[in-house]
């Protein structure tokens, strides 16, 4: 992997929180590089896991699966999120929704099990694992406030701004439910912002 994949964990994780030489080192040495190619699930919902990643370089989607066969996508994962199923990995049961790769993806990948136990050694872990809940509590209020309180050409505007580097490379459908809406009423959207 050309990438420097444990450098960008070591530094995006240093930017949480202090984290000294040898507590970096345990948990680098937990991460195995992995990789998928586009299109590619990285776990289907339904399914339970003991694994928990990070996106190097790549694309993934998170979606749920309704009971009629409509995805509805819940979010979307870029080089230096964590990857994984927290509730279920919390929780010890299945996963309620799937994660797939929209570009090849390189990633670390990590039993969770001896991730929490490294975590547990240390301190510094602590205020790194507070800055990763509070990021992703932050994104998920933003994310359910503009779901509530948004017509979906903010939405659209909101997502065009959040996800700028790839927004070219997602399918419009994919995006078309992120934002709730139908692609449809996506290619109205953009025809308009378009016009204007």
């Amino acid at each position: 992997m050309a990438i420097d994949s444990y450098g960008l964990m070591q530094r995006n994780f240093q930017q949480l929180a202090p984290i000294p030489p040898e507590q970096m080192q345990a948990c680098l040495k937990l991460f195995k590089p992995r990789f998928l190619e586009a299109e590619q699930i990285w776990l289907h919902a339904g399914e339970t896991t003991n694994q928990v990643g990070f996106l190097v370089d790549g694309l993934l989607r998170f979606y749920y699966l309704t009971g009629d066969g409509e995805e509805w996508t819940k979010s979307f994962c870029l080089p230096g999120d964590l990857i994984g199923g927290y509730r279920a990995l919390l929780l010890n049961e299945p996963c309620q929704f799937t994660i797939e790769t929209l570009l090849p993806s390189h990633y670390l990948v990590a039993n969770y099990a001896d991730f929490a136990a490294l975590t547990a050694q240390h301190p510094c872990w602590d205020r790194l694992l507070r800055r990763v809940a509070e990021g992703l509590f932050i994104k998920k209020e933003q994310r359910e406030s503009s779901l509530l309180l948004d017509d979906a050409t903010t939405r659209y505007q909101r997502f065009l701004l959040d996800f700028a580097g790839v927004a070219g490379v997602i399918k419009q459908y994919h995006i078309a439910s992120y934002l709730g809406i139908t692609p449809v009423s996506l290619s109205r959207i953009r025809r308009q912002l378009r016009d204007d």
